[in-house]
């Protein structure tokens, strides 16, 4: 984990010289004018990685140590069998899968469908976060 902290670091850097590099160099033979889409894209792609990063630093923080998949002597059998909550029955996950679909392609299209998909998303958002409070496999 420490090591994908320090790449996710490597990266927002190297994004941040690349977009003030890409924007000092377009200036200097365009006399002045910024070329804005990839100064933007660069300087994004920077703050994605940091943001990345940043996530990853909370992660490390709240696990309570390395796990032993990080650590070079570490065996499978190591870890601690139970990582989380996870429905392998679920398909509210596709249903929200499907609606943010409907969503993204109806910006290039038939713009009226973004309403329906929005109407979609929230119901599947809804079912996947209560489908352990209720019928057979409620808490």
């Amino acid at each position: 984990m420490r090591s994908n902290i320090v790449i996710m670091a490597i990266i927002a850097v190297f994004f941040y010289l690349c977009s003030a590099v890409y924007t000092v160099w377009h200036m200097a033979y365009y006399e002045g004018a910024i070329e804005w889409v990839g100064t933007l894209a660069l300087g994004l792609t920077g703050a994605l990685a940091t943001l990345i990063g940043f996530y990853l630093v909370l992660v490390y923080r709240g696990q309570g140590g390395e796990f032993a998949a990080d650590r070079i002597d570490g065996e499978l059998d190591d870890d601690d069998p139970e990582m989380g909550h996870y429905s392998p029955w679920s398909w509210w996950p596709l249903g929200v899968g499907s609606a943010l679909a409907l969503i993204f392609v109806s910006f290039t299209g038939p713009t009226f469908l973004i309403a329906i998909g929005g109407a979609l998303l929230l119901v599947m958002m809804v079912g996947w976060v209560y489908e352990h409070y209720r019928g057979n496999f409620t808490r």
